[in-house]
């Protein structure tokens, strides 16, 4: 399997999926112009993933995102809970950030995973 790195930019998030590490990491702003078409590899890449036994670690920093990309992680997140692999997900928001902490409560509530909400200083 081939890692996806992806930097960010003014509406897209950086990406560091790697196979080896079987880590996921999405950080930034997550504002593309069509959600799908941006996160559709991603969700493709982690269900290949996730075909294979072991545990997978899912560290999410995203200091805001749109409806459309809440709509695409909530699939990844789906799609990691469904599978038969041992998954936590690591939910980073900036302490001062009510929002990004609901959200991840949100998550948290929805998905069958262990979730961790971390408070930083800064993402």
């Amino acid at each position: 399997m081939e890692n996806i790195i992806i930097n960010s930019t003014s509406k897209t998030p950086e990406v560091a999926f790697l196979a080896e590490a079987r880590t996921m990491k999405l950080s930034g702003r997550s504002i593309p112009e069509n959600s799908i078409d941006f996160f559709a590899p991603l969700i493709e890449w982690a269900d290949g993933l996730c075909s294979i036994d072991g545990f997978v670690e899912v560290n999410i920093r995203l200091e805001y995102f749109n409806t459309s990309s809440s709509k695409c992680l909530m699939d990844l997140l789906k799609r990691i809970e469904s599978s038969s692999v041992d998954a936590c997900v690591n939910w980073f928001y900036e302490e001062e950030d009510e929002d990004m902490l609901e959200a991840g409560e949100d998550y948290d509530a929805i998905i069958d995973l262990p979730f961790k909400l971390i408070a930083t200083e800064t993402l």
